[in-house]
């Protein structure tokens, strides 16, 4: 069966999902998305998601055609249209169609499509023996240059960062603010445990305050973990007991080595393991069912 794409109100074929050369969402970047995940017949943090692309649109004065309850039905729809059960959805927002200028006046109205399909970030072996990074010379973006929490479709500067990462034989990169501090990786939160605390770095420095990341810090509490936002460095990240990434798309990965340095015992730790399958546990009861 051929993927059906949801373009402007309708379902498409993948072949005839087509966008206009003078879309500013392709000229410029301009507009905003969200990557969500559906698993066995339920979208995880479906409303949680939907808030944050209109709190992106919102900052960016782009508005929405449509209502967060008719977009929450259209990614039901797209995925029941397409039988997917366990999928990977991107909802994306853009200015639309306008001239070669950047002037936003120009775009009348904003284009909206949404993909459902499988996605596989990470091979199995890295959650089962863990991720190996390194810290790469391209900054993060300055927060007030242009604020994370704005998921944006100009994804440029964590493209450099994942660019010099493969250069270099890594499959992920961290990347540092202007100050040195530790902000997040190419397409993912990170942490640290040391002791009995979980650190993540604050949204100040330049971080995305991701949805996984917050399902997280919520599970790590509940188990009697104390889960907090604090500013890290490398040697932090060094001498950390153990470190794991968050993401949609990527869930919770461990990490073992940074930048030739073992974490712990070099192994995925024991807090980690069990965040991940309290993760798996909540993705099969909570969510939006379709």
């Amino acid at each position: 069966m051929s993927l059906k794409i949801y373009l402007n109100g309708k379902f498409v074929a993948r072949e005839q999902a087509k966008l206009s050369v003078f879309d500013h969402g392709l000229l410029y970047g301009d507009g905003v998305f969200e990557g969500i995940r559906s698993y066995n017949g339920l979208v995880f943090k479906l409303e949680e998601h939907i808030d944050r692309l209109f709190e992106s649109a919102q900052t960016i004065m782009l508005t929405i055609p449509l209502t967060k309850a008719q977009l929450i039905e259209a990614v039901c729809r797209c995925l029941r249209i397409n039988r997917l059960h366990n999928a990977y959805i991107r909802l994306v927002v853009t200015r639309g169609v306008g001239d070669l200028g950047l002037d936003p006046r120009k775009c009348p109205l904003p284009t909206v499509f949404i993909i459902a399909d499988k996605i596989t970030l990470y091979p199995k072996r890295l959650y089962e023996r863990g991720l190996a990074l390194i810290t790469v010379p391209t900054q993060r973006n300055l927060p007030e240059a242009l604020n994370p929490q704005i998921k944006s479709l100009n994804y440029l500067n964590n493209i450099l960062a994942k660019i010099e990462a493969v250069n270099a034989g890594f499959e992920e990169a961290i990347m540092l603010n202007a100050h040195g501090y530790v902000t997040e990786c190419t397409g993912e939160n990170l942490f640290i445990v040391k002791g009995r605390r979980l650190l993540t770095p604050p949204t100040y420095v330049g971080v995305l305050k991701g949805i996984t990341r917050q399902t997280v810090m919520d599970l790590a509490g509940r188990d009697g973990i104390e889960a907090r936002e604090e500013v890290l460095t490398r040697h932090d990240l060094f001498n950390a007991d153990e470190c794991f990434l968050t993401g949609t798309a990527a869930e919770i990965v461990p990490v073992v080595t940074i930048d030739g340095r073992t974490i712990g015992a070099g192994r995925p730790g024991r807090v980690t393991l069990r965040l991940m399958r309290q993760f798996q546990a909540l993705t099969k009861t909570a969510g939006v069912r379709y």
